[in-house]
């Protein structure tokens, strides 16, 4: 991962092959095949956790809590996880910002978070469209959370990032 980030640096993600990866870290394209599917998944590596996290804190939520809450209990667990590699996501962030072709990714990323949430609100028995609806507005509540983190010289942690972005959407719903 190191290599491709320096790589990915220094030349761009288009202009990086597998096998300048693999050389710059010492490996064989075969040993780097064994652990991404492509280039891309470099940056990606890390998304099935994530998506675990969020669906377990989830299911895990107290009963008591309304849909947005348990969302937001899984989504600051998420930011949690993400605020250990501060670093490591602040670059990650720079070289997606670069590429077209990894924005669209990191949406499509994005989209598979909010279904992965919607289906556990479902579960936790929250009717449609009301369970879509809050995952959608849940993953823009990570989103913004997450670029304001990223951008942040104030080292403020996503968590709490991420909690006051769904307050000031609570407040703008409210009419507040």
């Amino acid at each position: 991962m190191q290599a491709a980030f320096a790589l990915y640096r220094e030349r761009g993600f288009e202009q990086t092959t597998v096998a300048d990866i693999a050389k710059r870290a010492g490996l064989t394209e075969r040993t780097f095949f064994r652990h991404f599917a492509d280039k891309r998944e470099v940056l990606f590596a890390g998304a099935d956790a994530l998506r675990e996290l969020l669906v377990s804190t989830v299911a895990e939520a107290p009963a008591s809590l309304a849909p947005i809450d348990a969302a937001a209990a899984g989504l600051e667990a998420a930011g949690a996880l993400i605020q250990e590699g501060r670093e490591h996501a602040h670059q990650r962030q720079a070289i997606i910002a670069a590429s077209a072709e990894l924005q669209e990714r990191e949406l499509i990323k994005l989209a598979s978070l909010a279904s992965a949430l919607a289906e556990a609100l479902r579960r936790r028995g929250v009717d449609e469209p009301a369970a879509s609806l809050t995952a959608e507005a849940g993953i823009a509540v990570f989103k913004v959370a997450f670029e304001r983190w990223v951008d942040d010289t104030g080292r403020q942690e996503l968590p709490r990032l991420i909690r006051e972005s769904l307050e000031q959407l609570k407040a703008v719903t409210a009419g507040r």
